[in-house]
C-alpha cells in the first residue's frame, strides 16, 4: 500500500515538474490570452511560484538530502498545501490589493504565510547560506532606521515591510522572478533536450576531432567542450558531471595529474558561462536589468571571454610542453567530417534560435522554444550516432527542467525581497553611497571590496542566482561611482561566478575532484591557478572600455593584442614553462614583464610607461629563450 502511494506522490511530482516548463511555453506562445485570459505578468508569475513551492515541499525532503528516499511526511503535504494555497490566493487578488490604498487582513496574513514557505524552500534547495542571507535583510529592513550615519535608512513597521515585500510588483513577484519564469526557465528546457540529444557526447566528439592532434590535446579537448556545452548548460556543475567523465578521464590516461585534470575541467566548465551566445542564460538576466538589447550584452562579452580562454589554452599548452604530454592517439581522433556528418543535426536548433533572436527578433524565450523543438525533432527522426530520442522522452525532458530549475525558483524571489527591502528603507541610495565613501573616491578600491564580497556571497549558489542578488545589492554602488553599466554589471557576473572555483567552497572545483578522484581542496586551489584570468579580466574591462567594444577598431586591436600577450608571459610563469624550462629569475620577470604590460592605461599615472616597459622586457625574455633554445643551452635549475 505504502508503496503505491508513493508512485502515486512520484507520478504526481513528475506531473508538476513538467507543468512549470508548460506553464512557461502557454505565457510565451500568449496562449493565455488567446484564450480570453488576460493575466498580470505578476499573476503569472505567483503561479509559478505556487508550483514550485508544491514540488519542493513534495519532491525535496527537509534533511540534508537531495532525494526523497520514504513518504512524504505529513508536515511536507500540509507545507505543500499551504505553498500552493496562498500563491494562487496571492495570483487571483494580486490586481486589486497590490494597488489597495489599505491593508486588506486576508493579503496581509498571505503575505506572513508566504514569507517563511519561501525561506524553507530556499533553504531545501540553494542552501542554508541564502536563506541566511534573506533572514538578515528581513532584520535589516526592520532595523534599517538604526544603522549608523550615512547608512541611515526609514523606519518601516513589520505589517509595512511583510506587506510590501508580498504585493509592491518590485518586490519577490518582481522582475528577478519573472526572468526566471520565462527566460531562463526556457534556456533550461534547451540545454535539457540538447542534452538528452547527445548534444554534451557531440560537443565532446568535435573537440577531440578538432584539439586531439595538438600536444596536450586531451585538456583542450576539455576546454573546448566545456565551451560549447557550458554556454547553453546554465550550471558549472552540471557542465562538469556531463563533459567531464570522459575528458578527466581522458586527461589523467595522458599524464595529466587527477588534481590538474579536475581543475581544467572545472575552470573550463565556470568559463563556459562567459561565452556568448548563451553565457548560461546571465546574458538574457544581464539585458533585463541594463535595458538594453541582447546583441549588446553578447557583443560586449565577447573579449573577456576570448581572452578567458586563450589563456586556459595557454596554460594547458604550457603544461603539456613542460611533462611532455602528447597528443591523443591517433586511433581515439574521429575525423571531422564523420563528426560533423553524425552531427550536423545540432546546427539547426542554434541557427534557428541565433535567427529568431537577432534577425527575426523574436522574444527570447520564444526563439528559444522553437529551438528546443527542433532539437527533439531531429533527436527523434535523427539521432547521433544510432540514439535516437523517443517521443515519450520529452515528458523526461519537460520534468528534468521543472525539477532542474527548482532552487533559481527559490532564488529570484529571495532576490526580490533583498531588492525590496532596499527600495522601502531607502538604503539602495544610502548602501551605495556608504561604499563609495569607504572606498575613499579610489574606483580600484571600490572594486577590490566589491570583488570581495561578490565571491563570499556567491559561495555555494548557483551563478544565475548569485548574479541576480549581486545585480540589486553590489552593481549600483558601481554606476554611481561612475562605472559603465555594463562594465559594472559583468565585473559583478564575473567575481559572483568565481565562487566555483575559489575555496572554502568551490563547487565546480569539487564536482570535478570527485570526477578526477583527487583532493577537493587541492583541485580548488589547481582552479584558482588555472583561472587567475577571471580574477584579472574584470579590472581590464572597467578600466580599459576597448575590451568591451566602446572604442574604435585600432585601440581595441592593441589592448586584445596586449592582454593577450600578458596572459601568455604570466601563464608561463605561472606553470614554470616558455620555450624551456624557467629558472626561478626568469619566472619572477616574467611575471613582472607581463604584470606591467597588462596594467589598463587609465588605472595609475604611469600605467602607460609600465606598458611599453613590459612590452620590451616581455619580448626580450622571449628572445633570449628562443636564443638559447636554438643553441641547445638547458636552463639552469
Amino acid at each position: 500500500m505504502t508503496g503505491a502511494k508513493e508512485a502515486r506522490i512520484g507520478w504526481f511530482v513528475t506531473v508538476l515538474a513538467a507543468c512549470l516548463p508548460l506553464g512557461m511555453i502557454a505565457w510565451a506562445t500568449d496562449l493565455l490570452r488567446r484564450v480570453g485570459l488576460l493575466v498580470y505578468p505578476e499573476s503569472f508569475a505567483a503561479v509559478m511560484l505556487g508550483i514550485a513551492l508544491l514540488l519542493v515541499f513534495l519532491h525535496v525532503p527537509a534533511n540534508a538530502d537531495r532525494q526523497r528516499t520514504g513518504p512524504v511526511p505529513w508536515y511536507d503535504l500540509v507545507l505543500a498545501v499551504l505553498g500552493f494555497g496562498v500563491c494562487i490566493y496571492i495570483s487571483v487578488t494580486f490586481p486589486e490589493f497590490s494597488i489597495a490604498a489599505f491593508k486588506s487582513p486576508g493579503a496581509l496574513t498571505a503575505a506572513f504565510m508566504l514569507l517563511p514557505l519561501l525561506l524553507e524552500g530556499a533553504r531545501r534547495t540553494a542552501g542554508l547560506p541564502i536563506m541566511l542571507m534573506a533572514v538578515v535583510f528581513l532584520i535589516v529592513g526592520l532595523t534599517a532606521y538604526l544603522l549608523p550615519g550615512d547608512l541611515e535608512g526609514r523606519n518601516v513597521s513589520t505589517e509595512s515591510l511583510v506587506y510590501y515585500l508580498t504585493w509592491n510588483p518590485t518586490a519577490i513577484l518582481g522582475r528577478p522572478l519573472m526572468v526566471v519564469v520565462t527566460t531562463v526557465v526556457a534556456f533550461i528546457l534547451f540545454g535539457q533536450a540538447l542534452s538528452k540529444s547527445s548534444g554534451s557526447q557531440f560537443f565532446t566528439d568535435l573537440a577531440i576531432a578538432l584539439m586531439g592532434r595538438f600536444r596536450g590535446g586531451q585538456a583542450k579537448v576539455s576546454i573546448f567542450a566545456s565551451a560549447l556545452f557550458g554556454t547553453i548548460s546554465g550550471s558549472v556543475v552540471a557542465n562538469v558531471v556531463s563533459t567531464g567523465v570522459i575528458t578527466i578521464p581522458m586527461m589523467k590516461r595522458a599524464g595529466y595529474r587527477p588534481h590538474i585534470s579536475g581543475a581544467v575541467e572545472a575552470v573550463a566548465s565556470t568559463g563556459g558561462q562567459l561565452m556568448p551566445p548563451i553565457m548560461g542564460i546571465a546574458a538574457f538576466l544581464i539585458a533585463e536589468f541594463l535595458q538594453v538589447s541582447y546583441a549588446t550584452v553578447a557583443l560586449a562579452a565577447l573579449i573577456p571571454a576570448v581572452i578567458y580562454f586563450a589563456a586556459l589554452f595557454i596554460q594547458v599548452d604550457l603544461e603539456a610542453a613542460w611533462h611532455a604530454i602528447a597528443r591523443v592517439p591517433k586511433e581515439s581522433i574521429p575525423s571531422v567530417a564523420v563528426v560533423l556528418k553524425a552531427g550536423w543535426i545540432f546546427a539547426v536548433p542554434f541557427t534557428i534560435l541565433i535567427a529568431g533572436m537577432f534577425w527575426l527578433n523574436l522574444p527570447i524565450e520564444l526563439a528559444a522554444i522553437y529551438a528546443t523543438i527542433a532539437t527533439l525533432l531531429s533527436g527523434i527522426v535523427f539521432g547521433y550516432r544510432g540514439r535516437r530520442l523517443r517521443p515519450r522522452d520529452s515528458v523526461g525532458i519537460l520534468a528534468g527542467t521543472g525539477l532542474v530549475i527548482l532552487d533559481i525558483l527559490m532564488i529570484a524571489p529571495l532576490a526580490g525581497l533583498v531588492i525590496g527591502v532596499l527600495n522601502i528603507t531607502g538604503l539602495s541610495f544610502t548602501l551605495a553611497l556608504s561604499l563609495i565613501s569607504f572606498a575613499g573616491g579610489s574606483i580600484l578600491l571600490l572594486l577590490v571590496m566589491t570583488g570581495g564580497v561578490c565571491i563570499i556571497l556567491g559561495m555555494g549558489m548557483p551563478t544565475v542566482g548569485v548574479y541576480i542578488l549581486l545585480a540589486a545589492l553590489v552593481a549600483p554602488a558601481l554606476i554611481q561611482a561612475g562605472i559603465d553599466p555594463m562594465a559594472a554589471h559583468l565585473f559583478i557576473f564575473y567575481y559572483g561566478m568565481l565562487s566555483m572555483i575559489t575555496p572554502p567552497v568551490a563547487f565546480g572545483a569539487f564536482a570535478a575532484a570527485a570526477v578526477a578522484e583527487s583532493s577537493p581542496m587541492r583541485t580548488g586551489f589547481a582552479s584558482m591557478r588555472f583561472g587567475w584570468p577571471a580574477f584579472v579580466i574584470p579590472f581590464l574591462f572597467v578600466f580599459s572600455p576597448s575590451l568591451l567594444f566602446r572604442a574604435g577598431p585600432m585601440v581595441t586591436l592593441i589592448d586584445v593584442a596586449t592582454a593577450l600577450l600578458a596572459v601568455w608571459l604570466i601563464s608561463a610563469a605561472f606553470s614554470g614553462y616558455s620555450l624551456r624550462v624557467l629558472t626561478t629569475w626568469q619566472r619572477a620577470a616574467y611575471t613582472v614583464a607581463g604584470a606591467a604590460m597588462i596594467l589598463p592605461i587609465d588605472i595609475l599615472a604611469w600605467s602607460q610607461i609600465a606598458n611599453v616597459a613590459g612590452v620590451v622586457t616581455g619580448i626580450a625574455l622571449v628572445a633570449f629563450d628562443w636564443t638559447q633554445v636554438r643553441r641547445g643551452i638547458p636552463a639552469n635549475s
